[in-house]
């Protein structure tokens, strides 16, 4: 990865985003992004115009970055995300991370539309990631050590601050949201998994499957921030029920669920106004 292309995109953001640091950065994935609510949007960019991110090529996920104030804080998110699958390398993926490293941030949402392996969860339950399996065995942390993004061999014990968790849960029982916890596996996609990849993935102890977030938190755990991320469990996964997957069935279930995904949000983003955070 070449720094240069985090050089480029810094340039295009305008110079409110480095007036003073947002509160939090947050990365809406599917279907995530109507569960923004804001109250002054300081600042909006299409994808399109950030060099090394670029528009987004996945329905359900918007491609714009919105600096805004909420709760009389400020907030930086990123509607949308690239993926691995879509063949442009980490740079687009992992970007918005380093974005908002750059403007100060010192923590990050991460939402994501997944695929229930756990028996017990149900389509439109929301789940809190405590850890996660990087199944494809590739990094965006290889390579030279990026500025900013720790030490050569950084510590991946606890990407989810279990303090950040914590805050979910109450943000949940305010919103009247029922939250569980899990692992979550990372697949490259962009094909969903097969029965038996989904039967291993159980054995090693995975809850839920998707294809992203993880090439994020691991950027910004190394990066030093403070990491929570929340999955809507949209579909079962491959074997578990059903005769197929379709990425149509991931959008109505966070069509149906954005309510309370969009009241967990707030909530949350509410909190991080409370002085013990």
């Amino acid at each position: 990865m070449n720094a240069d292309v985090f050089d480029s995109a810094a340039t295009v953001l305008p110079p409110v985003c480095f007036e003073q640091p947002p509160v939090c950065g947050l990365i809406l994935g599917s279907g995530w992004s109507e569960s923004l609510t804001v109250d002054h949007i300081l600042a909006r960019i299409p994808y399109a115009d950030i060099p090394g991110l670029g528009a987004s090529t996945v329905v359900g996920h918007t491609g714009e970055f919105r600096l805004f104030e909420r709760h009389g804080l400020r907030f930086a998110a990123f509607l949308g995300r690239r993926h691995w699958y879509e063949g442009a390398g980490w740079a687009p993926v992992v970007l918005p991370v380093e974005l908002l490293r750059r403007m100060g941030s010192t923590c990050l949402l991460v939402t994501n539309a997944a695929g229930g392996i756990n028996p017990a969860f149900k389509p439109g339950d929301l789940m809190a990631i405590v850890d996660h399996i990087n199944t494809i065995g590739l990094n965006p942390l290889a390579g030279p050590v990026m500025p900013g993004w720790g030490t050569r061999f950084p510590d991946q014990s606890q990407v989810y601050e279990t303090a950040m968790r914590k805050h979910l849960h109450q943000a949940a029982a305010e919103a009247g949201a029922v939250l569980s916890e899990g692992i979550y596996a990372f697949t490259a996609g962009p094909v969903y998994e097969t029965p038996a990849e989904i039967r291993a993935y159980a054995r090693m102890g995975a809850d839920a499957v998707g294809m992203s977030t993880v090439p994020e938190v691991t950027v910004a755990s190394a990066a030093g921030m403070r990491v929570a991320a929340l999955s809507c469990i949209t579909n079962m996964a491959a074997g578990i029920s059903g005769p197929h997957l379709s990425h149509e069935e991931v959008l109505q279930q966070t069509r149906s669920s954005a309510p309370i995904m969009a009241a967990l949000v707030d909530k949350f983003l509410a909190r991080l106004a409370v002085p013990q955070i």
